[in-house]
């Protein structure tokens, strides 16, 4: 089939499907970014110019490119899947030659103007190549050991790459998005607790090859209060400026635990520690609220998809999104070890802005597309 019939998904032009965008979602992830540049300008103490500029520039770069991405069309992506999939396996294997390191990791890949990294580009691929693989094939296979090693192997591959970085947060997240695409497309529970007893089993296996910063994470983890001064000195800042805040917050601008740089990372991974404490109880619930909105707008489009790869494509990207979301917040109110995922559209940085935009885009080309009807063979079915 050449490119032209791929990108004609229905009759309607590009005018056209742009108004057929779910505007309440880009609504909703705009409102989001808003805060999240308020609160950057906030951590730059009243500054536009360390990263709430930059940030807002990302953000109207994403939004063109989440257009782009709706409108270009879902058979498209599905074509496409596996091809986006081995673009992001190389990049995973050139951060290992030519990785930059930061942090004690080496996770990025140093374009010039960019750093780019490569498991946020994985998270869409991966998604994208496993909805596409199911997609292809009949619900009463999807049991078969056959059937499910190649995804498995689809899997496995990326989550060594990435644990390999090391990035155990972004690993995790690739291993439980999955898990949900597996889940919707047919894989019986029984399945996943073969899988869960196994992983347990695993454990003191993996312990032995964990990194001494891994081990001291799950130390602190238990018990914070050990090294207070040091391992510890994260979570119990952020837990100090999350008690503080109280219902109302401090006030815009007025955080104490932010402003005298007692709170780590305010401006990434604590980011939402730092809403608390000016904003309260009331600012953070507001942003919850906001991503649940999302989130429901979400599913209730995978659950309106008639094309199986629609279905799962959708579910697997609003998954990623949640996953983000409660992973970070967990993260800084001392519920799971400290991973490094950010808040998104809020904390500061490029590629995840990136992989949430592009995200948002395939949602919204699954909603678009949303009475489309694709076979097995990946050509559209007429109405």
């Amino acid at each position: 089939m050449a490119l032209g019939s791929t990108l004609r998904q229905t009759e309607t032009t590009v005018v056209d499907r742009i108004g057929q965008i779910n505007w309440p979602v880009v609504a909703l992830i705009t409102t989001i970014a808003g805060f999240g540049v308020a609160m950057l300008y906030s951590a730059a103490n009243g500054s536009f110019d360390l990263w709430a500029s930059r940030q807002a520039i990302r953000f109207g770069v994403g939004l063109v490119v989440m257009l782009v991405v709706a409108v270009i069309g879902l058979h498209f992506w599905m074509r496409w899947a596996y091809a986006i999939y081995g673009v992001a396996l190389a990049l995973l294997i050139a951060v290992e030659v030519m990785g930059t390191i930061g942090m004690g990791a080496q996770r990025w890949i140093n374009l010039g103007f960019f750093q780019l990294q490569p498991s946020e580009v994985m998270k869409i691929a991966l998604v994208l190549s496993l909805a596409r693989y199911f997609h292809t094939k009949p619900l009463e296979d999807i049991g078969r050991i056959t059937v499910l090693l190649p995804p498995l192997l689809m899997v496995a591959l990326p989550t060594a790459l990435v644990l390999k970085q090391p990035d155990l947060g972004t690993a995790v997240m690739l291993v439980l998005g999955s898990g949900a695409i597996f889940f919707a497309a047919g894989v019986r529970w029984w399945k996943f607790a073969l899988v869960a007893a196994a992983g347990v089993a695993m454990v003191p296996i993996a312990w032995q090859f964990m990194h001494d910063y891994q081990r001291q994470r799950v130390f602190t983890f238990l018990n914070p209060e050990n090294d207070p001064l040091g391992t510890g000195y994260h979570i119990l800042q952020s837990k100090i400026a999350l008690g503080s805040g109280g219902i109302t917050g401090k006030g815009f601008l007025e955080g104490t635990q932010s402003h005298l740089s007692f709170l780590p990372e305010r401006h990434t991974d604590f980011i939402f520690t730092m809403l608390a404490e000016e904003l309260g109880l009331i600012g953070c619930a507001a942003v919850l609220v906001l991503y649940l909105l999302v989130f429901a707008y979400g599913f209730a489009i995978a659950l309106r998809a008639r094309s199986h790869f629609g279905r799962l494509a959708a579910l697997g990207m609003t998954t990623t999104f949640f996953l983000y979301v409660f992973i970070n917040v967990a993260m800084v109110t001392g519920l799971i070890p400290v991973v490094g995922v950010p808040l998104p559209l809020v904390s500061y940085g490029g590629t995840a802005m990136m992989t949430v935009m592009v995200a948002t885009g395939l949602l919204l080309a699954v909603y678009i597309d949303r009475d489309l009807l694709i076979n097995r063979h990946l050509d559209a079915l007429p109405d």
